[in-house]
């Protein structure tokens, strides 16, 4: 007990009680940045590049929104009731604005797009397949159907073991959950970060902090992935616990 107020043991706070700028879209811009980092990395042109998201809130709507600011076309998305789809592309903005007003996306009120459901999103042809809703939404049931050259888990866990194998089979470039939705719980510790040092920082700065961070593991994973000859979600894991052995090897025998 510090018989004192100490923010920075709850995170997602208001700014008038010690919260962070940045911290709403985090999740949602992290998966980008990731996704970004990795179209290069693998040759995937982003401008232009189809992408297809399941999920609409504060993770698959602040992605598509920044995906679409980016060039890519974002031909999908939905949310627990189903969703909306247009080959080229949707009308995000008006797609936004109906899903805020109805809590659920109208193809009739939207314009340009016809209804579409999550299963059906799956199996669409498509460079990006942004995962931002459930978990185990890819089975071993579903995943051969998957057409999309890369995946992006924005929500926890969307990949079953059994659908994780197929994808690698098919040669589906998977983006772990723990790499990609990592903005969120990466603004969390910025936020931290501020209540210790009684600080605001910028938006600018948050954003450019958060970029390096992603970018940097990115970086990290890719390259053991390429020299153990391991998918990326094994080499992130490698990488994860690396780092926890490191720091408790050198640690010793302080807590």
């Amino acid at each position: 007990m510090k018989g004192r107020a100490v923010t920075g043991v709850v995170t997602g706070k208001p700014l008038e009680l010690g919260g962070s700028l940045g911290r709403f879209e985090a999740t949602g811009k992290g998966a980008v940045i990731i996704a970004a980092k990795a179209c290069k990395e693998y040759g995937i042109p982003l401008e232009g590049a189809r992408v297809a998201i399941q999920g609409s809130g504060n993770v698959g709507g602040v992605a598509a929104s920044y995906l679409d600011s980016m060039g890519a076309k974002v031909v999908a998305i939905t949310d627990s009731k189903g969703g909306i789809y247009n080959e080229r592309g949707l009308p995000l903005k008006r797609a936004m604005k109906c899903k805020a007003e109805h809590d659920r996306f109208i193809p009739e009120e939207i314009g340009e797009c016809v209804g579409i459901t999550n299963q059906e999103l799956l199996a669409l042809d498509s460079e990006i397949l942004l995962l931002a809703a459930l978990g185990n939404v890819l089975t071993r049931d579903n995943a051969a159907s998957v057409r999309a050259k890369m995946i992006v888990e924005g929500a926890n866990g969307p990949t079953t073991t059994e659908a994780d194998k197929i994808l690698e089979e098919n040669g589906v470039i998977v983006l772990p959950d723990i790499l990609a939705n990592a903005g969120g719980v990466i603004v969390s510790y910025f936020e931290w970060v501020q209540n210790l040092q009684e600080l605001l920082w910028s938006e600018d700065e948050i954003a450019s902090r958060l970029q390096n961070i992603l970018e940097r593991s990115f970086e990290e994973v890719q390259a053991i992935s390429k020299e153990k000859k391991v998918s990326l979600r094994m080499a992130a894991y490698i990488v994860a616990v690396g780092r926890v052995a490191k720091a408790h090897e050198l640690r010793g025998i302080y807590p």
